[in-house]
This record gives C-alpha cells, sequence and structure tokens, in this order.
C-alpha cells in the first residue's frame, strides 16, 4: 500500500517521499527575472523541511509572458550562475527541484509584458486586465520555441525536471478553454484543434531534454467558469500527453475569475474544505498510467494520507502550507501530525508585492509579540 513517505522515482528522478512543493510565485527575482539570494535560502529551507520536491514559481520564457513584479524568467544564460547556484542549493540539501515555465498569454498587462498581451483570440473575459492582440501562427510557432529554448536552458542550469504551467487561466489554458479560445483555425473549435498548442509545446521541450529527463504538466481538471475548460475535456488532454510520454501530471483547478473556486481559495479550516481538486484528479488519474499529482487546500496530513492510500493519487502538493511552515513535511514525518498552521488568509502575496517576496504575515505578528 502506497503512504505518503514512499520513495519514488519519476524519469529517473528520485524522490525522497510523496510530498510536493506546488508553484507559487514568490517575488524575489529582480526586475529581469534573475533570481536573488532571498530565493534561494527560500528554496534551501523548503529542501531542509524534507519536501520531496520543489516545483519553482512560475518561470516566463519570454517578456511578453511575464505577469508579475519579481516573478522568474527562464529566456537566457546571463542567469546561468544565480541559477546553478539556487539548483546547488537545493542538491546541497538532498532536495529536488523542477522549473515551471509559463507564458501569461492575456493574463497580463501592457506595463509587466512590455507590449500589448497576447492570446489565442481577442476577447473580453473577466481574467484578462486588457483586451488582448490575437496571436497569428507566426507568433504561435515563436512561442513554442520560447518554451523549448527555456527547457533546455533550465537543464543545462540543473534543474531536475520541467513543468508546463497548463493551468489557471495561462496561455496554454487559454488555448484549452473554449471560453478564451474562438479560433477558427487548426488551433480552435474542436478539443483536438485545441490541444494542439499544448502538444506542440510538449513537443518541442521533449526534443529540447531528451527522452530521460522529467517533463511534467500543471492541468486544470475543469476552470470553474461559465464556458470554460470542463473535466471532460481536461481528462482528452491528460489522455493524448499521456501517450506522447508526459511523466506527471499535477491536477488543479479555476482561474483568477472563478470566485470562490479560485486556484488559492480562502478559509479552509475544516477537512471537508480540502482536497478541492480530488474529483477532477480521480478523474484524469483513471484514464491515465502516469503519475497525478493533486494540489488544491491540502492542510491535514489525515485528508494528504487518505488522497495516497485510498484514493489512488501518486503525490500531494502543496503551497501556501509551506510559506508559513517549510519544515511541515518533516514535522509529519517525525510524528507531529497535527494539521499545518497556514488558515488560507492569502495575506502571504501581499508582502511579495511590497517588500519583494512573499512570508506568512500571521506568523511574522505572532513572533513580534513574544
Amino acid at each position: 500500500m502506497a503512504t505518503l513517505f514512499d520513495h519514488t522515482i519519476i524519469n529517473g528522478m528520485h524522490l525522497r517521499n510523496r510530498l510536493v512543493r506546488s508553484a507559487t510565485w514568490e517575488g524575489m527575482c529582480d526586475v529581469k527575472g534573475r533570481p536573488t539570494g532571498k530565493l534561494i535560502n527560500c528554496y534551501r529551507d523548503l529542501a531542509k523541511g524534507g519536501i520531496g520536491l520543489i516545483i519553482s514559481g512560475y518561470g516566463f520564457i519570454s517578456q511578453e509572458g511575464k505577469q508579475l513584479p519579481g516573478q522568474m524568467g527562464i529566456y537566457t544564460d546571463d542567469f546561468a550562475s544565480e541559477m546553478k547556484s539556487l539548483t546547488r542549493a537545493i542538491h546541497d540539501e538532498r532536495g529536488k527541484i523542477c522549473i515551471q515555465l509559463v507564458h501569461a498569454g492575456g493574463q497580463t498587462d501592457s506595463a509587466n509584458a512590455g507590449c500589448r498581451p497576447l492570446a489565442p483570440s481577442e476577447v473580453r473575459v473577466a481574467q484578462f486586465p486588457e483586451l488582448p492582440q490575437k496571436l497569428s501562427k507566426e507568433d504561435i510557432a515563436r512561442i513554442v520555441i520560447a518554451f523549448g529554448d527555456a527547457a533546455k536552458l533550465a537543464k543545462a542550469f540543473g534543474f531536475d525536471a520541467i513543468q508546463l504551467h497548463g493551468a489557471h487561466g495561462y496561455l496554454i489554458n487559454q488555448f484549452l478553454s473554449p471560453l478564451t479560445n474562438r479560433r477558427k483555425d487548426s488551433y480552435g473549435g474542436s478539443i483536438e484543434n485545441r490541444c494542439r498548442f499544448l502538444l506542440e509545446v510538449y513537443g518541442n521541450v521533449r526534443r529540447m531534454v531528451g527522452n530521460d529527463y522529467p517533463v511534467m504538466i500543471k492541468l486544470n481538471g475543469t476552470d470553474f467558469v461559465d464556458g470554460g475548460l470542463r473535466v471532460e475535456d481536461a481528462v482528452y488532454a491528460a489522455t493524448v500527453l499521456a501517450s506522447e510520454g508526459i511523466d506527471a501530471i499535477e491536477v488543479s483547478g479555476g482561474t483568477s475569475a472563478s470566485g470562490n473556486k479560485s486556484p488559492i481559495r480562502t478559509k479552509i479550516n475544516k477537512p471537508e474544505q480540502e482536497a478541492y481538486n480530488l474529483d477532477q484528479a480521480k478523474k484524469i488519474k483513471a484514464a491515465v498510467k502516469c503519475p497525478v499529482m493533486v494540489v488544491g487546500g491540502y492542510r491535514s496530513y489525515k485528508v494528504a494520507d487518505e488522497s495516497i492510500r485510498d484514493e489512488g493519487i501518486d503525490y500531494i502538493a502543496m503551497a501556501r502550507p509551506l510559506i508559513r511552515e517549510p519544515n511541515l513535511v518533516q514535522r509529519w514525518q517525525q510524528g507531529d501530525t497535527s494539521v499545518a498552521k497556514c488558515i488560507s488568509c492569502n495575506g502571504c502575496f501581499k508582502p511579495g508585492l511590497k517588500e519583494g517576496g512573499i512570508y506568512c504575515v500571521i506568523d511574522a505578528k505572532e513572533k513580534k509579540k513574544r
């Protein structure tokens, strides 16, 4: 029977347990996307805390795909020294690190992208800050190449794996969603056509890194918005990816326009509120043979353990609990299986904009009182 603390392997990458730090924006890179010492220390603490795999904050593959200040960039060899210092710091603590690659598409603004945002279609939807410009086929081909170039850099910098961001309303998800993809050409319409961009990106990334290097994806099980991606289409996309050799699928859900079903829901204070993407993950797991991860509100050891033991999920991913407690995994493994201290207030993200790095504001207040 599988347990949270099994040693596992994903395409040659050895992991010390089934717990994953899911990607989150940290705001700890310079204006160009270069990692800082603060980010390296953040990841080092996570590795020391016992997490099986760290997935980095989303790294933009080109300037036009950047969404937020302080976001990591993965588009130039100029960052080689800092990137290698980052991966080396993780490896020195016996950890593994996967870089997440993203293009924000229409889910950014001109100030951060440096140009009018690009998207599959020129549509006004709630998740887009401004009206984007429709991608031409030449633009699409250029972005596909950029994903591959970023993957090649990541492997050279010492990252152990790559994860494509195909969730939360970013560009890959925008192509998959009929709400944001209104195209009439070979990239729009049927789910087969809406998967075309994703498969071209994956194919080029795979060519750049080879078959013996882990390539994964974060995929929405559903967008939780009217007219958006449905679970049936997500299962189709997952099945096609699995047949093409994807090494693992992390299932999430929602976009910035999903209201109280957004990817980062608040007020999770009961076990029944946890694991809010588990149903979609189980449907995808039933359709594929590759490992499936699930993220979404995990706070309790018991709920995480049951998802592995009883529901057949391969990995549990968390982000916000590890901002407050980077040693949470170690604590659980040593026998203190009390619930994570995170109260799901999302206050941790405010310092990322104001102070150049996320942290738990509740924990900081408590420490000041001592």
